[in-house]
């Protein structure tokens, strides 16, 4: 272990294992070089303000998610989210560099800056403490049934706390905690000036006081100053330093101690020797842990494993022989209140003797620096009753209030969230610090019940605590149905809130094969539900494929529910309604939501099902346009389809065979409409005769003129000659689609087959509401149909037909008298009264035939 860690025990650890562990916890701090792109136009950044650059994120946490897609590469995610965030960071700093956007962008990056670096920080945290859960100490629990040999004792002190660091999962997530809180310490303090120059002496202005002949007794301020330069001067003296030394005093501990709390303790050394104070740092090599490897093993096992067979190179010995000594006069100068010491001098030697005073007394105002602070504490009384314990030698006792500061995280937590301080109070009650509470903890089930309380997180927050619910899920620490349940909320509120606002099928769509089949209809169905664009719709439904998402029944589910909405808005909504003949936007955006089950020809029936089903409510409000659309979007190819599908006709399923039946009624009836509304275009535009002249063609004179005019007659004679024939036919034509609909094969129109029993889905179907449809339908349309008869043989003198067509409706066959209420049963009647009347008048009887005598 290298000495940038702080912790007494760093300099200690030797093990392989542990080692490449705690290296391997924090794979992200080092600096990379990026190629950035700042290609973006400034003017558009008064309105982005690094925006853009945040929300590339969820893009690249996809991108990670697919890149690592297999279970055992759940650590290599959490590398490549940090990483992401990280290029994210540097990218907005370069912003703010060039000064993109102006004081609100930069003031907007920074903030967005501000939030990505404490997300990489628990990244971080999250890596190293579950690397060290799930991989090692499952490997570790394996060693240890295989060890039973218990603690090493008579070893050195350093041997000592090496199997102490194998064997405790507990203290190793500890110390992997303080690493991270060193690894990710920024100072909040302003600058802190050191003047230096290549030669420098400790206390160089006292001594150039004392040297001085006149007013050495005095210092610049006026106070008397030190006689002597030894370290312990001023406290023995009771007297100050020179003012100048004084100031250099405090800022060069101040340095040191920040040096120390970002666990870079070679740093705070050569600090120490560099500005002439090697006293002080030899105070601060007092803490190393002993071991002296001038000693061999012996393999008789005696004295612990030592022998005392001195080997021939001497090695120079590892550590202080006398630690506990120095140990106790620490913690005596941390617990002094002698204005001899400053603060940050009491703190820093604090921090190698548990004194946990005198590290609070400077770090009260921060919730991680507190933390750090007990952690340093109950890893130094766990290292220290270890060595106590199991080494060979009579140690110095510690002071009772020493061993009184032992506590568990749970009371470290409860002390943070009662801080006197309130930004304590407040970051041990934010979000990200209950996040790091829990991960710390190892309350996974806590963890997701807080995220789950949250009521209105941005798209950021959702993203992250979205992948740590993915995370915490993939290496199975989350054992209950009812995390379960939360987490797949967690996700299902990030793919509703922050994807499916961006519109990335690949993106949506993996997202959504994450939770259960039956949210993931209702999640990718709300997503196809925005979606309009044709080509895009294709996208969608491909990429739902891919992600191996169940289309067939996502996209039934999407027609029915916008078709729902859509009949909802017009129970509620009094909107004034589209023109005669034009389908409104609502209509439109239901009846095109029917391409969803195109795309795949195994969705043919239920295609055919839900138009069908559009149809009938189209029809039901006089839609015609609206029924025209529907049936225009369904493939020609459906009826061939379905039999080559099932082979014939008589192996369709009951749905099937009904669904059939009832489209090629709708198919007829259209038919029918459209030859109707043809014959009425025809009749009512017969050819214009040309209008004659004054006095008639007689009085025109001129020959010319009458010529022109006989020509006219004539051309109009032929047109009308024409249009009779034409409108002859299309009346025949119109009467044979139109008798198609109300003599429809087998038992009628909109009248299913006869079926042995009905589909197994009946429920779901909700069989019996259609069957109530299609007999409403019948009794409005069929009635409708016959006056339309009625009225094409009447106007084309087909009086006869017209009284033949009571037969028709009174056939016991069809029984379509049984549509008929007895308003429409009388005005059919009605009309056919009429027609016969005119067949009297025509000297026939009341039925069309001739009078015989």
């Amino acid at each position: 272990m290298t000495d940038r860690r702080s912790l007494l025990i760093r300099s200690t650890l030797n093990n392989s294992q542990l080692s490449s562990n705690l290296s391997h916890n924090l794979p992200l701090l080092e600096s990379s070089n990026l190629s950035l792109n700042l290609t973006s136009n400034p003017d558009d950044d008064d309105i982005d303000r690094g925006k853009g650059r945040t929300d590339a994120l969820f893009s690249h946490f996809y991108d990670v998610l697919q890149t690592h897609g297999s279970d055992t590469e759940s650590f290599e995610i959490i590398n490549g989210l940090t990483e992401a965030c990280r290029r994210v960071v540097q990218q907005l700093q370069l912003e703010i560099e060039h000064g993109m956007g102006g004081d609100e962008g930069v003031k907007q990056r920074e903030l967005s800056i501000k939030a990505l670096k404490q997300e990489i920080n628990t990244w971080l945290l999250l890596h190293a403490l579950f690397y060290d859960r799930v991989v090692l100490q499952t490997d570790q629990h394996v060693e240890d049934d295989l060890m039973q040999d218990g603690p090493m004792l008579g070893g050195s002190e350093k041997e000592v706390i090496d199997q102490l660091y194998e064997v405790n999962a507990t203290l190793r997530e500890y110390q992997l905690v303080v690493d991270w809180l060193e690894a990710c310490y920024e100072s909040r303090d302003p600058e802190n000036t050191l003047h230096r120059h290549d030669r420098m002496m400790g206390w160089e202005n006292s001594l150039y006081q004392l040297e001085n002949l006149q007013g050495a007794a005095f210092g610049l301020g006026g106070q008397e100053i030190i006689k002597s330069l030894d370290p312990d001067a001023p406290v023995r003296e009771k007297k100050h330093l020179h003012q100048l030394d004084e100031e250099d005093n405090q800022r060069l501990s101040k340095a040191i101690f920040n040096y120390i709390r970002s666990g870079k303790i070679d740093e705070g050394l050569k600090l120490s020797k560099h500005y002439g104070q090697i006293w002080r740092a030899a105070i601060l090599e007092g803490w190393r842990l002993h071991e002296d490897p001038n000693y061999q093993e012996d393999s008789t096992g005696l004295m612990g494993g030592k022998s005392t067979n001195l080997i021939h190179d001497k090695i120079a010995i590892e550590g202080n022989p006398r630690r506990d000594v120095w140990k106790k006069c620490a913690w005596l100068l941390a617990d002094s209140s002698s204005k001899g010491h400053d603060d940050y001098t009491r703190a820093t030697v604090g921090v190698f003797c548990g004194h946990l005073g005198s590290l609070k007394s400077i770090l009260q105002s921060n919730w991680h620096d507190l933390l750090w602070a007990y952690l340093k504490v109950q890893i130094d009384i766990r290292v220290e009753s270890e060595i106590r314990g199991c080494c060979v030698k009579r140690f110095s006792a510690m002071p009772d209030e020493y061993w009184s500061n032992k506590m568990t995280l749970e009371q470290i937590f409860q002390e943070l969230e009662v801080a006197k301080d309130l930004t304590v109070r407040d970051y041990a009650q934010s979000q990200l610090g209950q996040i790091q509470k829990h991960l710390i903890l190892d309350t996974c089930h806590e963890l997701i019940q807080f995220v789950g309380r949250w009521l209105t997180p941005s798209p950021h927050q959702l993203r992250f605590v979205t992948h740590l619910v993915l995370f915490l899920r993939q290496i199975n620490r989350l054992d209950q149905k009812q995390d379960q349940s939360l987490a797949e909320q967690i996700i299902s509120n990030y793919i509703e809130q922050a994807l499916i606002p961006r519109r990335e099928p690949q993106i949506i769509a993996y997202y959504v094969s994450a939770v259960s089949p039956p949210r993931q209809i209702q999640l990718y169905s709300k997503f196809l539900e925005t979606v309009e664009n044709k080509p895009l719709r294709t996208s969608c439904l491909e990429a739902a494929l891919v992600a191996g998402l169940d289309v067939m029944e996502i996209t039934k589910f999407t027609v029915e529910n916008i078709f729902q909405q859509q009949q909802t808005s017009l129970d509620g909504d009094l909107r004034e309604p589209a023109p005669s003949g034009e389908i409104s936007l609502a209509d439109k955006r239901c009846i095109y939501s029917l391409e969803w089950l195109i795309h795949l020809q195994e969705q043919r029936a239920e295609l055919l099902w839900q138009a069908n089903a559009m149809m009938r409510q189209y029809l039901a409000t006089s839609k015609t346009e609206c029924v025209r659309e529907v049936f225009r979007l369904i493939p020609s190819d459906v009826v061939t389809h379905l039999v080559n599908n099932y082979g014939s006709m008589d192996n369709l399923p009951a749905r099937e065979e009904c669904s059939l039946k009832e489209y090629l009624c709708f198919k007829v009836y259209l038919t029918g409409i459209d030859s109707f509304n043809e014959w009425t275009r025809l009749h009512q535009n017969p050819p214009q005769k040309p209008g004659a002249g004054v006095g008639g063609i007689a009085a025109q004179d001129n020959f010319t003129e009458r010529m022109a005019s006989e020509h006219k007659e004539q051309t109009y004679r032929n047109e009308f000659a024409r249009w009779q024939v034409k409108l002859q036919e299309q009346s025949k034509q119109t009467l044979d689609s139109l008798y198609n609909v109300l003599l429809f094969p087998e038992k009628g129109w909109l009248v299913d087959p006869f079926i042995p029993k009905e589909p197994e889905d009946v429920a779901i179907l909700n069989w019996q509401h259609r069957q109530i449809q299609m007999e409403k339908l019948r009794s409005v349309c069929l009635p409708e149909i016959a006056l339309l008869l009625l009225e094409v043989m009447s106007k084309s003198n087909d009086f006869a037909g017209c009284v033949r067509l009571a037969d028709e409706i009174a056939s016991e066959q069809r029984q379509l008298y049984k549509v008929y209420t007895k308003h429409r049963m009388a005005e059919l009647l009605f009309r056919i009264a009429t027609a016969s009347q005119e067949l009297l008048n025509e000297k026939l009887d009341p039925w069309g035939y001739p009078f015989t005598a």
